[in-house]
């Protein structure tokens, strides 16, 4: 069990988050190990599951897929492919092709057997998947607001986004134009995962 988490017949739903970190630096953040093994018990229980960027990579690691370096860093607004099983999907479902979405990342990982892909990129292949009827994992951030995105462009540092290939001004300006759908699908889908957190489908 992760430190400090409920026991799983405790929890009625999870949603993990993003981080610095690739899935198995687990010498330097042991909680990552501890972590797996907890999402794959939440799996094995039906547990209803979202992980988002670090959080999706986690779900393809607890499906014992390997996570590893994508090749781009992929940082800003880009747009999203949905496949067509996301038009039926629960939570997908709330977007359409070409809609923009917030990525900050340089990890990626291959569709784990039995999963179902539920959106692509230009940039990274893998964008959204679905593993049963109720775990769900997403390469870009779609919880984050523009409160968490000066966050972060303060965090890093001019350098820090140059050394992903972008600027500061270069987010923010994409951020004034994108950021409000971007947060009303967010909020959409975080209602329809409660929803099936609650047994509603």
């Amino acid at each position: 069990m992760v430190a400090g988490a409920p026991a799983l017949p405790e929890v009625s739903g999870i949603v993990v988050y993003g981080g610095i970190m690739n899935v198995d630096m687990t010498d330097e953040y042991p909680f990552l190990e501890t972590e797996r093994e907890y999402v794959r018990a939440a799996l094995t229980a039906g547990v209803p599951y979202l992980g988002i960027c670090l959080g999706g990579q986690m779900l393809a690691r607890a499906l014992d897929h390997p996570v590893y370096a994508a090749g781009v860093r992929e940082i800003g607004f880009n747009a999203l492919h949905p496949t067509p099983a996301a038009s039926e999907d629960p939570l997908m479902s709330v977007f359409e092709d070409g809609d923009l979405v917030f990525h900050w990342h340089e990890d990626t990982f291959d569709l784990p057997e039995d999963a179902t892909l539920l959106a692509t990129g230009d940039l990274v292949r893998t964008q959204a998947f679905r593993y049963g009827e109720t775990a769900w994992g997403t390469q870009f951030h779609l919880e984050v607001d523009r409160a968490e995105i000066d966050l972060w462009l303060k965090t890093a540092g001019d350098d820090g986004v140059r050394a992903w290939g972008s600027t500061r001004e270069e987010l923010e300006a994409q951020t004034d134009r994108f950021i409000d759908a971007h947060e009303d699908r967010a909020r959409e889908l975080f209602r329809r995962f409660w929803g099936v957190v609650r047994g509603g489908g």
